[in-house]
């Protein structure tokens, strides 16, 4: 059977949150097989426990939040999205503050981390959540689908109405069985608006957006000195974003997920409407050679 996996060795980093502009310590620490992904708030005395639950999940205002009562930890969709695509199953992971930092605003700082404590294999089988029936959410002209699959495809589209991301691909299909995450995903950073700046901070948000941790656009075009990473940056970022959305299920999918112009609260009530009806998905195992996704270069 493919079996769970954890980090070898913890890891740290320091940043800054996207939305608090606060300096946040991140510390990442091997877990016992079926923990699950857990945060800890370890500025809070005691230190307060959050597991990465879909039912966890109040707030989606421009990121996912999870809440233990009156205590949150924000913005932990490019973290879980790294874990998603790096296998991680089980960790422990310690903030000393109410946000996940943002790094350079894609997955791939967290994917060298993850590779710089190195990747563990544990003695206990995977669990997956294999979807048996099309589960399907709509929010006016946005919508999000799971659909049976033996592996994890992310199909999805965008329609901003803005020059600088109508001039770009709009529609992008991530087949993880024929490429890895880090082939195809990790890259791609967040994206705003000049325009949105001042409303946002007006309601606590982006103080710590800059030009080095996201895409930032005027009315026109792209800021950033160096452009985009790539002509598909802005879809395949909102894949990014589905797949740590999609993982505070806590346990990888087996699904087709397809989407158009969906966000953090619908990929959020897709898991939730999942979850209400116990006939659309079953936990399984899968045998080491039925393996469903590439594996990624050591």
């Amino acid at each position: 059977m493919i079996k769970q996996c954890t980090l070898r060795q913890s890891v740290s980093a320091v940043g800054i949150g996207l939305h608090t502009g606060r300096k946040v310590k991140l510390t990442m620490h091997p877990a016992a097989p079926d923990t699950g992904i857990i945060f800890r708030r370890v500025d809070l005395t005691p230190a307060v426990e959050l597991p990465a639950r879909a039912e966890s999940v109040n707030d989606t205002r421009l990121a996912t939040t999870l809440n233990e009562g009156n205590v949150v930890v924000s913005t932990i969709e490019h973290l879980m999205s790294a874990f998603n695509g790096m296998g991680i199953d089980n960790l422990y992971v310690d903030v000393d503050a109410p946000e996940i930092p943002i790094m350079d605003g894609s997955g791939a700082t967290f994917v060298y981390l993850i590779r710089s404590a190195g990747i563990l294999e544990q003695n206990a089988p995977r669990h997956f959540a294999r979807v048996k029936k099309s589960v399907e959410v709509h929010d006016g002209d946005k919508w999000a689908k799971l659909e049976p699959h033996n592996g994890l495809i992310l199909d999805f589209g965008i329609a901003f109405g803005h020059p600088a991301i109508d001039s770009t691909v709009q529609h992008a299909v991530v087949d993880l069985g024929r490429e890895t995450y880090e082939e195809a995903v990790c890259r791609a950073r967040t994206f705003g608006f000049v325009s949105d700046v001042e409303l946002l901070r007006s309601m606590g948000l982006a103080k710590g957006g800059t030009l080095e941790n996201a895409i930032v656009m005027d009315e026109f075009r792209v800021l950033n000195v160096g452009g985009l990473r790539s002509d598909d940056e802005f879809v395949k970022h909102k894949i990014l974003d589905a797949m740590g959305d999609l993982y505070v299920l806590g346990r990888p999918l087996l699904a087709r997920y397809s989407a158009y112009k969906s966000g953090h609260s619908l990929n959020n009530k897709l898991l939730r409407a999942l979850l209400a009806d116990p006939d659309a998905w079953e936990l399984t195992s899968v045998p080491q050679e039925a393996r469903p996704f590439k594996a990624s270069a050591d």
